[in-house]
């Protein structure tokens, strides 16, 4: 087929529901920022005329870059049916650099004697300093991005997405849904019917939207009924303008964000990490897009972010897969960075996420995990399905830490009870698991299978790269935050140097064992 022969379908009805999915995401993370930082009377006119501009331009700077490289990638590969990468607000980092950055930082200047919005202006300045750093970071570690997808197996890289798509995509969500059974099955069972097992609605009306639609209606109903569990609450339309125009403001808070950047920059890396993964997914669906270009664009978001007012980063969305699957092309990821984009400038994005229920939302999310756990058994050697199972643990330790976190402790109480209570060993042991979750299952899995491919050698090294990086904190941290370290600054570094201690007894032995019963470095071909 000729280049002028070929034409390239952008856009289709399947764009509606990827739209409605990646947008609703987004504003998520605006909202649940907002959440954190308003339950600290941080002031709302600092949050929505500075931070959210800005955030929400990095949304859009990085959208319409992946949609001009699914515009190059059909042109290259002749291929009508390319998936834009989805790319929106980080999650993990939303509430991480909002718990460890910005909330420590706006009570110190209220500890200092500053009036709230002067602090608020600080911490905005703070805010934007880490993000600008964490940009910085990202770009060189963009380049190591192909060397690590050589290097680490399939089982590694999907592995650990199967475990967020199980527990944190998966169980989280399914929660919401029967918070509101009556809203959320209602939207659950229309995804099923229409996404899942691909019959049609009347009219050819897409599911999410549907979905989304119909469970939203309910719930208004349901309230003026007063037919709802819990309180109903109506949102109030108050839009304000704001242009995120590029300032040199961060400089007055760069020396202030150096003291912050050990708990931010992991975010950062984790990004990274979660880019190659999810770059990975995308070219085993069928789109082959370059991990370094993936990686860079993030990181140029988040800098530009950073320099325009925002105080989240961006990252590309696991869930490339199930996009492509709902028919998405590059139309929703144009109309999802122009909407959050033009959203954060005009005010109007708290007011639809406040509106929409969260048991409405939580299908469209249980969706996206379903179709990544599959494609991690579809796609991976069967030999190495243990390997998967592996990956899997880490992130059910971190599902473990956040409800025993939010559930079953008191803040006030963790690290006061006594020496050897069971419930206290099981939080702490669930924290070891959970920080740096998604490092640590990548590198499990790695391991297990280079040991299934008789690569004995190599998973020792992947072992030894596992000690390495439990001496610092990078993963297996032993700060409440999950913080990187030096481990000799440790008040009590011992379990520290236990575990790392405990991966390079393994990874020798594996290793010996190899050579004593002559297998071969190589080991055998994937």
């Amino acid at each position: 087929m000729s280049d002028t022969a070929f034409r390239y379908r952008w856009a289709t009805w399947g764009d509606l529901n990827a739209f409605f999915g990646l947008m609703l995401d987004n504003m998520a993370n605006l909202v649940l920022l907002w959440v954190l930082l308003a339950g600290n009377g941080f002031p709302s006119e600092v949050f929505f005329l500075l931070m959210v501009p800005g955030t929400a331009l990095g949304v859009l700077m990085g959208d319409l870059v992946y949609s001009w490289m699914a515009f190059r990638l059909a042109k290259r590969t002749q291929n009508p049916t390319v998936t834009a990468m989805p790319l929106g607000l980080d999650t993990p980092s939303t509430i991480g650099v909002a718990l460890a950055v910005l909330v420590p930082s706006y009570q110190a200047g209220l500890a200092d004697g500053l009036s709230p919005h002067d602090a608020a202006m600080i911490t905005w300045k703070v805010g934007m300093a880490t993000m600008v750093f964490m940009g910085v970071v990202k770009v060189f570690a963009s380049f190591a991005g192909n060397w690590v997808q050589r290097m680490v197996p399939q089982a590694g890289l999907l592995g650990s997405l199967a475990g967020v798509g199980i527990t944190l995509l998966g169980f989280l969500p399914f929660m919401h849904i029967y918070d509101m059974p009556i809203v959320g099955l209602m939207a659950l069972g229309l995804m099923l019917y229409t996404i899942v097992a691909k019959l049609p609605l009347p009219g050819k009306i897409p599911g999410a939207f549907a979905a989304v639609a119909v469970a939203t209606v309910l719930y208004y109903l349901m309230g003026a009924a007063d037919m709802l569990p819990g309180q109903f609450h109506v949102p109030t339309f108050n839009p304000q303008f704001a242009f995120p125009w590029p300032t040199l403001g961060w400089f007055d808070g760069a020396g202030e964000a150096l003291k912050y950047l050990p708990f931010a920059i992991p975010f950062g890396l984790l990004t990274i990490i979660g880019g190659i993964n999810v770059t990975e997914s995308a070219r085993c669906a069928g789109d082959d897009f370059k991990t370094r270009d993936i990686l860079l664009t993030e990181a140029g978001a988040t800098m530009l972010a950073g320099m325009c007012g925002g105080v989240v980063q961006s990252t590309p969305y696991i869930g490339h897969p199930a996009y492509k699957a709902m028919g998405g092309r590059a139309a929703y990821t144009i109309a999802c960075g122009l909407f959050v984009g033009l959203g954060g400038m005009f005010g109007y994005v708290s007011f639809i996420v406040e509106a929409i229920p969260k048991a409405a939302v939580a299908p469209i999310l249980l969706f996206v995990g379903l179709e990544i756990t599959g494609q991690s058994y579809e796609v991976c050697p069967k030999r190495h399905y243990p390997a998967i199972f592996m990956a899997l643990l880490p992130v059910i330790g971190e599902l473990v830490r956040i409800a025993l976190a939010n559930i079953l402790f008191d803040p006030g109480i963790i690290g006061h009870w006594p020496t050897g209570n069971d419930a206290q060993t099981f939080f702490n042991v669930s924290l070891l698991l959970g920080h740096g979750f998604i490092i640590t299952s990548m590198l499990w899995a790695g391991a297990l299978a280079m040991l299934i491919d008789r690569k004995v050698m190599v998973a020792g090294a992947y072992f030894a790269v596992m000690a390495g990086l439990t001496c610092f904190g990078f993963i297996h941290s032993v700060a409440p935050q999950g913080d990187i370290y030096l481990p000799w600054l440790l008040e009590d570094p011992s379990v520290v140097y236990r575990i790392a201690l405990s991966y390079v007894i393994v990874g020798g032995m594996v290793t010996v064992l190899g050579i004593i019963t002559g297998i071969r470095p190589e080991g055998r071909e994937s």
